[in-house]
C-alpha cells in the first residue's frame, strides 16, 4: 500500500456570497476528490465535508497516498493490412506509428478485435509525486466551480467569486509549492478579521480546525451551526421566551459569521400593534435576526442578533442592532395605521384598475369569478356558501394596501388583519389569508373548510385561465405557477377528504372564463377541460412517489380517471392492500391475459352469461363465483370500499386459474366462445371498477 499522509487545502478570499457560499464549498470540495480520483491518487475521505466561513473555502482530507501508482497505456495502431506490406515488411503507417511511441517496430504488441490483427503499443510508467500534481488539483476543481459572475482584481487576468488572497496546500507536515489565482501557496491562514488579524501557522493537516480555533474561526459550518442555536436559546430563554429559528435564517447567519456570539436586544412594544408577520419578515429578512416568541408562538419585544465578534461592548453593540431596526418597524406602523384608516372593503375599488393578465381581465374579474366558484364549491362541502362568497370577495384587497406593496410575502396575512379590524366574521378573515396555502413545497394545506374551499377556488380559476390563455408551462418555463397550482389543488382536496367532481369544477371555471381571443383572424380558443384534468394528476404522480406509492399502482388508477381526487387517493389505497395479498400477481396477470383476448374478440360479446352454454366445470364455476362475487360487492362498490371490493375479488384465484388450465377461450362454436368472452369481461368490469390491476403484473 502506498504511503498516506493528511492533505489541506485552504483558500483564503473576501467575503463571499452568503447564499452561495455553501453551494461553492461544496463544489470545491467535490472538485478536489473529483480531480484526485481522475489522476488515481488513493486517498481515505473519513467523514471529511467542505470546510467554509464567508472568508475561506477549505479542503482536509485525513490520507492521501503520496504517489500515483503505475501509470499503464494502451495505444492502437494500424491493422496487419495497413501496417505491413506483401512482404511483410513495415508501410509508413507502421513506421509513423512506432516512432511517435518512441520504439521500434518490432518492439510492438499485436492484439485483435472485431476487425481483425492489428499493432498496440503498452507502456507502464512509474506513477507521479502527488505533490507534483496537487496544483493542477486545486485549478481543475476552482475551474470547476458554479460562479456566474467572475470578478477580476488587480492587473492579471485571474478571475474567481472574490478576490483571493492566500492559499494554504500542506500534504503532511510539507508545504506543497504551486501559484493558483496568483498567490502563492503557504502554511499560513488567517485568523478572524478582528479578534485575531494575524497569520496562523498551520504545522500539520491535522492541527488546522484547532488552530483556526485558537484564532477566534470556527471553520467547521456545523460547529458554528451549534453554536449560534445554543446562543440563541440562551439569550431567549433570558427574555423568558423561545427563539424562533428557520433553517434559511440559521443557514445565512452561519454564512455571516467566523466566531457567531449573540446580543440580545428589544424594541418598543407599541410595535407589536402591528401584525407580527411584518416585524418577522423585517428581521429574519432584512437583519437576520432571531425573534423571540412567547409560550402561545406570539412575538415578544425582544429579539437576538448575532454579531461576528465578542465584543467588549456589548450594550453598544445591542444599540447599533436596535437602531437599525427602528425605522423598519416604524414604517411598517405607519403602513397598517394608515391601511387600517382606508378599510379592507375599499381597498377593492383598486383592484377594477389592475390587470390581472392581458386575456384574462382585471384582477377584479379574477374575484368575480373566484367567488362564483367558491359558492358552489362552499355548498358541496358543508361550508357557508355566503360566507365563501364574501371572503373571495374580499381576499385579493389586500394587494392594493401599502402593508403589502412593503411586504408582498404578506398577500393574505395583511387581509387577514384588516378583515378582523373591519369586523369580518373570524371565518371569513382565516379564509383570506388560508386561501394561498400551500404557500410552497411541504407547506401544510388550509386548516378552516372555508380556507379549503377558498384555496381550491382560486386555484382553479387559475389553473383554467392559464390554459384558456395559452400560459401551459413549457419546459422549465411556468410563469403563472401552474404545477405549482396544480399540485396545490390535488393536495387540498385529497387531505381535506373533499369528494368533490373536479372535472365538474374544471368545465364550471372554464365556463366562467370563456372564449378567449387567439389573435388570429378574429379565432377564439378555450381550455381543453381533459387537458388540464391530465395536466393535475400528472403532478399527482411525483406527490405519490414521494409518499413511496409504485409508479404501477398510480398507473392502474389513473387509467380510470375518477372525477374525484379523493375517490382516486381511496382507490390507490386499496390497491395498495391488495397489492400485498398472495393472490395479487396472479390475479393481475390474469387480468392482462383477459384484457389482451377481450381486445383481439372480433364477435360481439353480449352482457349476460348464458348458462345453457357452460359445458365445462371449470367455466361453470367461474361463472357461478363470478355472479356470487358482483351480488357481494355492489353494495361496497356503491360506498367505494374498493378495499372489500378487491378482497372478495381475490377469493377469485382458484376459479381463475383452473378457468385458464382447462378451458379453450375461443372455440369454435361462436356462441360458446361470445359466452366464454361475456364470462370474462363481467370479471375484469369488476376489477376496473376499482382499477386498472394488469399494471401490477410484472
Amino acid at each position: 500500500m502506498s504511503e498516506q499522509k493528511s492533505l489541506l487545502i485552504e483558500l483564503g478570499t473576501e467575503e463571499l456570497p452568503v447564499k452561495a457560499l455553501p453551494g461553492l464549498a461544496q463544489a470545491f470540495f467535490d472538485g478536489v476528490i473529483a480531480a484526485l480520483e481522475k489522476r488515481g491518487i488513493g486517498f481515505e475521505r473519513g467523514d471529511a465535508k467542505p470546510l467554509y466561513t464567508p472568508r475561506r473555502l477549505a479542503v482536509l482530507l485525513p490520507a492521501v497516498d503520496v504517489e500515483q501508482p503505475e501509470q499503464k497505456s494502451e495505444v492502437l495502431g494500424p491493422y496487419l493490412n495497413i501496417a505491413l506490406d506483401a512482404n511483410g515488411a513495415p508501410t509508413k503507417a507502421l513506421e509513423g506509428f512506432a516512432a511517435k511511441a518512441g520504439i521500434d517496430w518490432t518492439a510492438l504488441e499485436r492484439t485483435t478485435d472485431g476487425k481483425g490483427e492489428r499493432f498496440v503499443h503498452r507502456a507502464v510508467k512509474p506513477g507521479a509525486k502527488t505533490a507534483e500534481l496537487l496544483a493542477d488539483v486545486v485549478r481543475e476543481a476552482i475551474a470547476g466551480m458554479p460562479i456566474p459572475k467572475p470578478m477580476r482584481w488587480g492587473a492579471h487576468e485571474y478571475a474567481f467569486a472574490r478576490p483571493v488572497h492566500w492559499l494554504v496546500l500542506l500534504l503532511g507536515k510539507d508545504v506543497v509549492p504551486a501559484e493558483v489565482l496568483g498567490v502563492t501557496s503557504d502554511r499560513m491562514s488567517r485568523g478572524h478579521r478582528f479578534e485575531h488579524d494575524k497569520p496562523v501557522w498551520i504545522n500539520d493537516p491535522g492541527d488546522y480546525v484547532m488552530a483556526l480555533q485558537g484564532a477566534k474561526v470556527l471553520v467547521d459550518p456545523d460547529a458554528r451551526r451549534t453554536r449560534i442555536v445554543a446562543e440563541v436559546e440562551k439569550a431567549a430563554a433570558q427574555a423568558g421566551g423561545t427563539a424562533r429559528v428557520t433553517d434559511d435564517n440559521l443557514e445565512q447567519v452561519v454564512c455571516l459569521t467566523e466566531w457567531p456570539a449573540a446580543v440580545l436586544c428589544s424594541f418598543e412594544s407599541a410595535f407589536l400593534a402591528v401584525p407580527q408577520e411584518a416585524l418577522i419578515e423585517t428581521m429574519e429578512i432584512n437583519q437576520k435576526f432571531f425573534p423571540v416568541l412567547s409560550d402561545g408562538g406570539k412575538l415578544t419585544e425582544h429579539f437576538i442578533g448575532i454579531a461576528n465578534i465578542e465584543s467588549q461592548d456589548v450594550a453598544e453593540v445591542r444599540k447599533g442592532y436596535e437602531r437599525v431596526i427602528r425605522p423598519r418597524f416604524a414604517d411598517a406602523k405607519f403602513f397598517f395605521d394608515e391601511d387600517l384608516k382606508q378599510g379592507l372593503a375599499s381597498m377593492g375599488d383598486g383592484l377594477k384598475t389592475v390587470t390581472y393578465q392581458a386575456k384574462l381581465g382585471t384582477v377584479a374579474d379574477k374575484v368575480a369569478r373566484v367567488a362564483a366558484l367558491a359558492e358552489t364549491i362552499a355548498a358541496q362541502v358543508g361550508a357557508d356558501p355566503a360566507q365563501a362568497r364574501r371572503a373571495a370577495a374580499l381576499a385579493k384587497n389586500d394587494l392594493q394596501s401599502r402593508m403589502v406593496n412593503e411586504f408582498p410575502e404578506l398577500q393574505g396575512i395583511a387581509g387577514r388583519h384588516y378583515a378582523i379590524a373591519a369586523g369580518e366574521p373570524k371565518e371569513v378573515a382565516l379564509a383570506i389569508d388560508e386561501a394561498y396555502q400551500p404557500r410552497f413545497a411541504g407547506d401544510d394545506i388550509a386548516l378552516s373548510p372555508l380556507g379549503k374551499v377558498l384555496a381550491i377556488a382560486e386555484r382553479l380559476d387559475t389553473l383554467a385561465g392559464g390554459f384558456a390563455a395559452g400560459l401551459k408551462p413549457t419546459g422549465n418555463k411556468d410563469p403563472f405557477a401552474l404545477r405549482r397550482n396544480a399540485l396545490g389543488l390535488a393536495r387540498t382536496v385529497i387531505e381535506s377528504g373533499f369528494n368533490l367532481s373536479i372535472k365538474d369544477l374544471i368545465a364550471k371555471a372554464i365556463d366562467a372564463i370563456g372564449p378567449l381571443p387567439t389573435g388570429k383572424d378574429n379565432a377564439t380558443a378555450t381550455a381543453d377541460a381533459d387537458e388540464l384534468y391530465d395536466f393535475i394528476l400528472d403532478r399527482l404522480r411525483s406527490y405519490y412517489a414521494d409518499k413511496g406509492v409504485p409508479a404501477t399502482h398510480f398507473t392502474a388508477v389513473a387509467e380510470l380517471k375518477p372525477a374525484s381526487l379523493y375517490d382516486f387517493d381511496t382507490r390507490l389505497d386499496a390497491i395498495g392492500t391488495f397489492a400485498t395479498l398472495p393472490e395479487a400477481e396472479a390475479l393481475a396477470a390474469a387480468n392482462k391475459r383477459i384484457g389482451n383476448i377481450l381486445k383481439k374478440a372480433d364477435i360481439a360479446i353480449p352482457h349476460a352469461i348464458d348458462r345453457a352454454l357452460l359445458t365445462d366445470p371449470a367455466e361453470s364455476a367461474l361463472a357461478e363465483a363470478v355472479e356470487a362475487v358482483l351480488g357481494e360487492t355492489d353494495e361496497a362498490l356503491h360506498h367505494h370500499d374498493y378495499v372489500t371490493v378487491l378482497n372478495h375479488l381475490a377469493r377469485l384465484r382458484p376459479q381463475v386459474d383452473a378457468f385458464f388450465d382447462s378451458v379453450m377461450v375461443n372455440a369454435d362454436d361462436p356462441a360458446v366462445r361470445a359466452n366464454r368472452l361475456a364470462l370474462l369481461k363481467r370479471l375484469a368490469d369488476r376489477f376496473r371498477a376499482v382499477a386498472a390491476i394488469e399494471h401490477l403484473s410484472s
